[in-house]
C-alpha cells in the first residue's frame, strides 16, 4: 500500500513537470522560466532545492553522532550562502540580465575566465547530484524492503527525475518545487509530532539532545579546532554562492525586488525546516535504544526512515517518504538542470559560435542527458561514501575556484583579468597540493588554504603590473564592466 502511494506521488510529479514543459518555448523559457517567477514560487523554489537528501538523512545523521557543532557546514553555512546571495549578490547580478553565471565572468573578465570557472562550477556538481542520487537508491531500497537493490533505485529514481526535467527546465523544476516545499512541509511536521508524542514529549526529546551535549556548537579546543571549525562553516556559506542553480533562481525572478527577497525567505525557512529532521532522530534514541544505536554504527542515514516504517502508521509513512523524495527530486532537478546550462552557454557557445536559439535549447536537453548517465554512474562508483560528504566536498571547489573573482569583481574596480587569472590558478593549486598531502591537511584545512591563497592571487595579479589582456583586448585596466 504504501509502495501504491509512493508510486502515485511519483507519477503526479512527473505530470506537473510535464504540464510546465508547455511553457518553454526558447532557451530563455528553458533556462530561467523567462524571467518571470513570482516571490512565492521563488522562496518555494529557492527551499526546496537546498531542502535535499543531505538535510533530511544526512545533517540528521551528523547531529546525532556530533551535535550542532558537527552540522554548522550544513544547515547553518548553506542557510546563509542564501541569505548572503539575496543581501549582496542579486540585485547586482539580475540587473545584468544575463542567462548563466559564467556569463557574468565573460563580461567582466573575458572568455578565458568564463571557460574556467564554468568547467569549475560544472566539476562540483558531481557530488551534490551524486548525494541525491545515492539518498533515491537508499529509500527505493527501504521501500521495497530489498526487493530493489539500491543501484537500481537510484536507476529509477533518476529516470524520473530526468524525464521532467529535460523536457520543461527551469519552468519544471519551478513548478514541481513549489508542489514539493508543500509536501516537505506538512509531512516532516507531522511526523515530528507523531515522534515526539512516541518519545513522550517535545520536552523530553529537548532535555536528553540538551544532557547529552548536542546543543553544544561552538568548538572547546584551541587554535586548530577554531581553524576547521571556520572552514567548514564558509564551504557551503561562500562555496554555494558561485553556483548556477542559485544564479537560476536569482535570475527566474519577475523583478530585482523579488531577485533579492527570495533567497533572504528561502534561506531562513530552510534553518528552521532543518532542525525538524534532528528533532526526529534525536526521538528515535528515546524511543528505539538499541535499533538506533545499532543502526548509528551500520549507517546513520537509515535512523530516521527506520523510525517511521517500524513505528508509524501508514498515513504518516506516506507523508514521510513523500517528503523525503520531494526534498531529493526537487535538488536533484535543480543540479541536473543547472551544470548543463553552464555548458552550453559557456563551453559549447565558445566551441560552436553562432549556435541558433533552437540549436542552443536542443543542446541543453541533450546535455542534460549526458550529465545525468555522468552522475548516475559517478553516483554508483562512490557506494559507500555518506551522503553529507559528498555535498559538502562538492562545495570547496567552487569556493577556492570560482567565488574569490566574482566577489571582487562586483565590488572591486580595480579587479583584472590577469587577478582573477592568478586568483583560480593559486586556489585551485593549493587545494590540490592539500588534497594530495594528508599532512598538510590534518595541519590546516584545504579549503582555506585555496581560499587564501586565491585572495592573495586576486589582490597580488590586479595590482602588479599587468600582461594579460582583458577582455576589451587592454593591457592595462582596471574597469571591466562593460560588456564583451
Amino acid at each position: 500500500m504504501l509502495l501504491t502511494f509512493i508510486v502515485v506521488y511519483l507519477l503526479i510529479s512527473i505530470a506537473v513537470g510535464l504540464y510546465a514543459a508547455r511553457r518553454v518555448h526558447n532557451t530563455a523559457d528553458y533556462a530561467v522560466a523567462g524571467r518571470s517567477l513570482p516571490l512565492a514560487v521563488v522562496i518555494a523554489t529557492t527551499f526546496a532545492t537546498w531542502f535535499g537528501s543531505e538535510t533530511v538523512l544526512g545533517v540528521s545523521a551528523k547531529f546525532v553522532e556530533g551535535g550542532l557543532g558537527a552540522v554548522v557546514e550544513d544547515p547553518f553555512g548553506a542557510s546563509m550562502c542564501l541569505i548572503l546571495v539575496g543581501v549582496f549578490f542579486a540585485y547586482k547580478l539580475y540587473r545584468k540580465n544575463l542567462i548563466t553565471l559564467g556569463d557574468y565572468y565573460r563580461q567582466r573578465y573575458g572568455r578565458v575566465i568564463e571557460v574556467i570557472c564554468s568547467a569549475v562550477i560544472l566539476c562540483s556538481y558531481l557530488g551534490w547530484v551524486a548525494a541525491q542520487i545515492t539518498a533515491l537508491g537508499l529509500v527505493f531500497n527501504l521501500l521495497t524492503q530489498g526487493a530493489v537493490s539500491i543501484t537500481m533505485g537510484m536507476v529509477i529514481g533518476t529516470a524520473v527525475v530526468l524525464i521532467y526535467t529535460l523536457y520543461g527546465g527551469m519552468w519544471s523544476v519551478a513548478m514541481t518545487d513549489f508542489v514539493q516545499m508543500i509536501v516537505i512541509t506538512i509531512g516532516l511536521v507531522a511526523v515530528a509530532w507523531f515522534a515526539a508524542d512516541l518519545a513522550g514529549g517535545a520536552g523530553k526529546v529537548i532535555d536528553y539532545a540538551a544532557r547529552e551535549g548536542k546543543f553544544q556548537f561552538f568548538p572547546t579546543g584551541g587554535l586548530k579546532e577554531w581553524t576547521f571549525f571556520f572552514a567548514a562553516a564558509i564551504t557551503m556559506m561562500l562555496g554555494s554562492i558561485p553556483q548556477q542553480d542559485v544564479f537560476q533562481r536569482v535570475m527566474s525572478s519577475n523583478s530585482a525586488e523579488t531577485a533579492r527577497t527570495g533567497p533572504i525567505i528561502g534561506g531562513s525557512l530552510y534553518l528552521l525546516f532543518a532542525f525538524v529532521p534532528m528533532f526526529i532522530v534525536t526521538a528515535a534514541l528515546l524511543v528505539m535504544p538499541e535499533a538506533t544505536q545499532a543502526l548509528l554504527k551500520d549507517d546513520p542515514q537509515k535512523v530516521l526512515p527506520t523510525l517511521v516504517m517500524e513505528r508509524m502508521p501508514l498515513i504518516l509513512q506516506v507523508a514521510f517518504f513523500g517528503a523525503l523524495l520531494s526534498a531529493i527530486m526537487s535538488t536533484a532537478s535543480a543540479t541536473l538542470l543547472a551544470p548543463a546550462t553552464t555548458f552550453v552557454e559557456n563551453i559549447l557557445h565558445n566551441l560552436r559560435p553562432g549556435m541558433t536559439d533552437a540549436q542552443t535549447l536542443k543542446a541543453m536537453r541533450i546535455s542534460v542527458l549526458v550529465f545525468t548517465a555522468c552522475v548516475l554512474t559517478y553516483a554508483i562508483t562512490m557506494q559507500g561514501t555518506s551522503i553529507y560528504d559528498l555535498v559538502s566536498g562538492a562545495y570547496q571547489v567552487p569556493l577556492v575556484g570560482a567565488f574569490v573573482p566574482l566577489v571582487f569583481g562586483l565590488y572591486w574596480k580595480r579587479a583584472t583579468t590577469q587577478g582573477a587569472l592568478l586568483a583560480v590558478a593559486m586556489g585551485l593549486g593549493v587545494w590540490l597540493l592539500f588534497v594530495a598531502s594528508p599532512m598538510l591537511s590534518e595541519a590546516f584545512p584545504q579549503q582555506l588554504a585555496g581560499l587564501l591563497a586565491a585572495l592573495v592571487g586576486m589582490v597580488g595579479g590586479s595590482l602588479a603590473p599587468q600582461w594579460i589582456p582583458d577582455h576589451k583586448g587592454h593591457v592595462t585596466h582596471y574597469e571591466g564592466s562593460a560588456p564583451a
